[in-house]
């Protein structure tokens, strides 16, 4: 089964909440990505960081020109969240 990303959240301190179709949750930290600039360079900026997070072709992605493009957008593999980002609880079950 390839995993698939149903919502993501954007967390403090560059952090996703990525919600997985079976029900878990991984908590992203992306800052070691960011610290590697290149492609990641413009999510150093919070507002950026925070604004442009969505899911696109199911993953965790930022589409930084708004036209919900693939091609365009920076994405990261599912499959490598879920197996090495730690499972938590709901951040926003206390929030209900």
């Amino acid at each position: 089964m390839i995993p698939k990303v149903v919502q993501v959240v954007a967390g403090s301190d560059f952090t996703v909440y990525a919600y997985f179709l079976d029900g878990s949750i991984r908590l992203l930290d992306a800052k070691p990505l960011l610290e590697k600039g290149g492609v990641f360079a413009p999510l150093q900026d919070e507002e950026t960081f925070r604004n442009c997070l969505t899911v696109l072709n199911d993953a965790v992605a930022w589409d930084l020109d708004g036209t919900r493009d693939p091609c365009t957008c920076i994405d990261l593999d599912p499959c490598e969240l879920y197996d090495h980002c730690p499972a938590v609880e709901d951040p926003l079950r206390e929030t209900i």
